[in-house]
């Protein structure tokens, strides 16, 4: 009988204990490993998307910003931050130019009329800081220096700022 229970023994298949605990720990490990990839992946990924958007809208401020800028003859500030700004300027053609830039719950807005016209209101760019230090205008007489921070919110927020000198036209 003895002899029948070595014979029965042998013939079986399977894995030991200690294998499948040695199996197990592996597929943990990689498991692991695998998961804080992935999660790598998303962060970086998410900083990326802010800090493009970021510099997207600072980018769009100062495109427009700069652009009426250098058309302006009159340009006022007003307060610590310089919003409301306001650029006018007289075409060739005599048509009178009006451009107010206002920040308003984190969206800097356009006010464009001409000869004293109702202004047209577009949103330039949004996720712009509030904080006079981070967002402002100063007219020196010359230059218009300004600052233009976004600060997009998200998963992993960042911010991006330009600082930008535009010389008006003369009048």
């Amino acid at each position: 009988m003895s002899q029948t229970l070595k014979t029965t023994n042998k013939s079986q298949k399977g894995f030991t204990l200690n294998e499948l605990l040695i199996a197990l720990a592996i597929t943990g490990v990689i498991g692991g490993t695998i998961t804080m990839s992935i999660i790598q992946l998303v962060s970086v990924n998410a900083q990326n998307t802010s800090r493009i958007t970021a510099l997207k809208q600072v980018e769009n401020a100062t495109y427009w910003i700069s652009r009426d800028a250098q058309m302006a003859q009159t340009v006022q500030t007003v307060g610590g931050s310089g919003f409301p700004l306001t650029l006018t300027w007289v075409d060739f053609d005599n048509t009178s130019n009006n451009v107010t830039y206002s920040l308003q719950s984190g969206e800097l807005r356009r006010a464009y009329s001409v000869n004293g016209g109702q202004p047209t209101v577009s949103v330039v760019a949004k996720q712009i800081s509030n904080n006079s230090t981070a967002t402002n205008f100063q007219f020196d007489g010359d230059v218009l220096t300004f600052k233009i921070t976004a600060s997009p919110g998200g998963f992993r927020p960042v911010s991006e700022s330009r600082v930008t000198q535009v010389v008006p036209k003369p009048r």
